[in-house]
Order: C-alpha cells, then sequence, then structure tokens
C-alpha cells in the first residue's frame, strides 16, 4: 500500500508502454495532449514522483554530482559545500552529500556507492588517513569527472580530473612572516600528517618563511598533533613545559580549532596572549572572531572553493555542440585576516 507508484504502475493501470508514459512526463511532442492529461492526472492520483536515480541508471549518467568531504563539522567543509550546492542548482544538478569521517575505507565504500549511481560526477576532499589511492582509478577510468579540492592526491592526472585548492604555502608563509613582524623568534607550528598535501604546504611555508628571515627551525617546536581543540591543547601543554629559552613566543596552528585549544592552555598556565606568546591559526572559522583575544587567522575562500569545484567540473561534461576541456587545477589566493591574537 505504502510502496511508491511508479512508471510501470501508470503504464498498467492506463494500458500504454512505459515508453509512453515517460514520454507524456516529459511533455514529448509525439504524444497527444489527450494522453498526456490522462497520465498527468492519473500520476497525480497515485502521487507519482520521478525517480531522479532510477532515471540517470537507465541513461547511463544522472543528473546528480556526488560530494565526499572528510567531515561535515566546523566552518570550512560547511562552507565549501554550500558553495558546491548554489553552483549546482544554478546549474541544474542535484547534489549527494557524502562524509568519509576521515576514514580510508568509508570513501573508498562511497565512492563505490557513487559510481553505481551513475553519479555525473564526483567532487572529493581526501580524509586524513587515504594513503592508497587505488579506488580513484575506476573512476578515472570511467571517465567520470573527479574534481579534488582542498585536499588532493599530488600527481594524480587524467583527462577527467582537476583540482582546486588554496595556495596553502602562501597563507602558511604570511602568517609566520607576520608573527616575525611582531618580534617572535621562536615560533611553533601545529600541524597534521605530512602526506596530506595542505598539512605539507602550510608546513613548508612555516619552514621558509623562518629560513627567509634568517631563523633557524627548532623541530622541536613543530607538534604532530590532532588538529582539534583537544589536539592543540595537548600541544601547547608540551611546549611550554619546555625551558624559558626553548619555548615558543609564538604560535602557528594549521587549523583555527587547535590554535583555540592552545590558547586557552597558554591562559591557564599564566602566559599572555599575544604578549608572551602571540597565536595565529588557519581557516577563519566564525568562532575566531569571539575568542578573547580575537584570533588571527587565514581567510580559504570557502564558497568561491566550491562553487569554482563545480564550474571545473561542467567544463569536462560531454554536451552537444560542447567538447570536453583539458582540465587544468585552479589555486585561490589566501587572504590573512589580522587580529589581537597576534599583534603585540
Amino acid at each position: 500500500m505504502n510502496r511508491r507508484a511508479s512508471i510501470t504502475d501508470l503504464a498498467k493501470a492506463l494500458g500504454l508502454s512505459a515508453s509512453t508514459i515517460s514520454r507524456a512526463l516529459a511533455d514529448h511532442h509525439d504524444v497527444s495532449e489527450a494522453t498526456k492529461a490522462r497520465v498527468r492526472q492519473l500520476a497525480k492520483e497515485l502521487h507519482y514522483q520521478p525517480n531522479p536515480l532510477a532515471a540517470g541508471l537507465r541513461r547511463g549518467r544522472s543528473n546528480t554530482l556526488g560530494v565526499i568531504v572528510p567531515h561535515i563539522t566546523g566552518y570550512f567543509f560547511p562552507e565549501v559545500i554550500h558553495g558546491i550546492a548554489s553552483e549546482a542548482s544554478e546549474a541544474g544538478f542535484n547534489v549527494m552529500i557524502c562524509q568519509s569521517n576521515e576514514d580510508a575505507q568509508q570513501e573508498r565504500q562511497i565512492i563505490e556507492l557513487l559510481m553505481g549511481a551513475q553519479v555525473a560526477g564526483i567532487l572529493l576532499s581526501l580524509s586524513d588517513t587515504t594513503t592508497d589511492f587505488e579506488h580513484f582509478e575506476a573512476v578515472r577510468q570511467q571517465g567520470v569527472p573527479l574534481v579534488f579540492f582542498d585536499r588532493v592526491v599530488q600527481g594524480f592526472k587524467g583527462t577527467n580530473v582537476t583540482s582546486v585548492t588554496l595556495n596553502d604555502y602562501l597563507g602558511a608563509y604570511q602568517v609566520v612572516e607576520h608573527l616575525i613582524a611582531q618580534g617572535c623568534r621562536r615560533i611553533a607550528h601545529f600541524t597534521g600528517p605530512l602526506h596530506v598535501n595542505i598539512h605539507k604546504n602550510r608546513h613548508q611555508g612555516y619552514l621558509d618563511a623562518l629560513a627567509a628571515h634568517g631563523l633557524t627551525p627548532d623541530p622541536r617546536l613543530t607538534a604532530f598533533c590532532e588538529l582539534s581543540q583537544q589536539g592543540g591543547a595537548a600541544a601547547m601543554r608540551g611546549l611550554m613545559r619546555l625551558s624559558a629559552t626553548r619555548r615558543p613566543d609564538g604560535v602557528f596552528s594549521s587549523n583555527d580549532l587547535a590554535a583555540v585549544g592552545g590558547m586557552q592552555v597558554a591562559k591557564k598556565l599564566g602566559f599572555r596572549v599575544p604578549e608572551d606568546v602571540a597565536i595565529a591559526g588557519f581557516s577563519n572559522e566564525v568562532f575566531t572572531q569571539l575568542t578573547e583575544p580575537a584570533l588571527t587567522t587565514v581567510d580559504q575562500r570557502c564558497e568561491q572553493m566550491g562553487r569554482t569545484a563545480v564550474q571545473q567540473l561542467q567544463k569536462m561534461l560531454p554536451s552537444p555542440g560542447h567538447t570536453p576541456a583539458t582540465p587544468r587545477g585552479i589555486v585561490l589566493k589566501p587572504k590573512l585576516v589580522v587580529r589581537d591574537s597576534s599583534q603585540r
């Protein structure tokens, strides 16, 4: 009784073929107006709703874009998704959003799910635990447009593969240069695993900014940690146990949550921010304006990244009179946002 009415149900009830029903619902010119009226009336009575997934399977490609993100918490990924959804809607696409929960196995399973659903294309940001990229090979070989954003697979190329990233190196370099200009000389860095491009590039920007200003990086000041509030707090506790001549007078965190965790610990231990330790993050989360003091950070152009990712995917889709374009990676420019947590 509760089963969803299908085109087959309409066809049986009216004694017509399923293809005639489909063409009538699509207002095709080769179906009479009388037949269209009968089909529409019955569809209304049976509360018939078209199934875009089933239609996509019949056509060999749906009108849906698959989106995979590591998580939907915080500010960055929800804002990127907002950009993706807005641009996709304007272009006539539906969006299926999935999260890998930073789990490589879940990421592989989601890729299989989306490929089975015949999505028109996939937009993806890698999980932190993904080190084997074999599951992307099937996407590449089948010619399904694949756009990596933010976290990408270095060197994974194809006529249907491209990327949209931020210049993480430049953003990190700008932050560290700003801290140096404020008088910081022992600058610590909170970072995630360096096999992930964003962490690798931000760490290199940190190192190069120090070197450009004649400062020798101290390996003890690089804290590999979970980039969460708790992870930043634990990293700061460890750094502040160092002797007075070795502990940091500045901290650059690869994200805002860890920066805030570090700030809270520094203040609890009696250190003044920014006078004793200047702190800066990365992402420009909404809460960074509400911390005490407000947090210096880097704006990642979230919505623009999402919109650009969809635009790049569209260029790779075949359409009448349009030859798919050769993809090229897009790199967005970051913006340093200076606030009280780093200004001495």
